[in-house]
């Protein structure tokens, strides 16, 4: 029996995954049972290592113990989960990417970008954490969200909350996953960029806050992780 849908009839379409619910599975394999033109937003916080591998702190044994143990995606993997992305997200869906300083400041991440025409720069966004981090010289506090949306390029009628700051403060609990993100902001940008029903995917969904803001707000999640 095919599952009931909320409205969008090419979540039919979907081939073995589960919606609304934590999944064992390969970001890439996930896009790749996914068609085309699905959802309203692209969440997408890929486990990268440019700041590590770049202070070369040699204590991740200790300290960062759990980030250690997650598999790193190359800029390869992450260049074609991003192209997937583009390709899931229907005209003037959002991609939020999340980066680490070194990423942004070193334009590193354009290297991810720049196979996919389709998607545009629109707006980005600081957070900080709240508690300090590491750095050779000045203390990494913050990470960033580069906002891209798919063409065409508009507003009007996808993003509905003006309010939300591109300065954003706010605590994550990390028992629940080494890289929690702000779950009051995931939710604020749900929000502002679907509406009830909409699909929003997560390839790399850590500890899953995205699937818990869709539940809180009515929207279809579909996503997973390795672990």
């Amino acid at each position: 029996m095919r599952p009931k849908t909320t409205g969008n009839r090419r979540l039919l379409y979907l081939k073995g995954i589960e919606r609304n619910a934590r999944q064992q599975i390969d970001a890439v394999e996930l896009l790749s049972r996914i068609p085309d033109r699905l959802a309203a937003v692209f969440n997408f916080d890929p486990q990268y290592r440019a700041v590590l591998d770049q202070l070369s702190f040699g204590n991740e044994g200790v300290r960062q113990s759990a980030r250690a143990q997650l598999k790193s995606m190359d800029d390869d993997t992450i260049a074609f989960v991003i192209e997937e992305g583009a390709r899931v997200l229907k005209p003037s869906g959002m991609m939020f990417l999340w980066m680490d300083k070194f990423s942004l400041a070193s334009g590193h991440w354009h290297r991810w970008v720049r196979r996919s025409k389709s998607l545009q720069v629109v707006d980005l966004l600081a957070w900080n954490k709240m508690r300090p981090g590491m750095g050779r010289r000045l203390r990494c506090v913050t990470e960033y969200m580069v906002v891209l949306q798919k063409v065409p390029i508009r507003a009007k009628g996808v993003w509905e909350d003006h309010s939300i700051r591109d300065g954003w403060s706010e605590s994550s609990d990390r028992r629940i996953h080494p890289h929690a993100k702000p779950y009051v902001l995931t939710e604020r940008l749900i929000r502002a960029a679907t509406k009830r029903g909409d699909v929003v995917i997560d390839p790399c969904a850590g500890g899953y806050g995205v699937l818990e803001a869709c539940q809180a707000t009515g929207r279809e999640f579909i996503g997973g992780d390795l672990i």
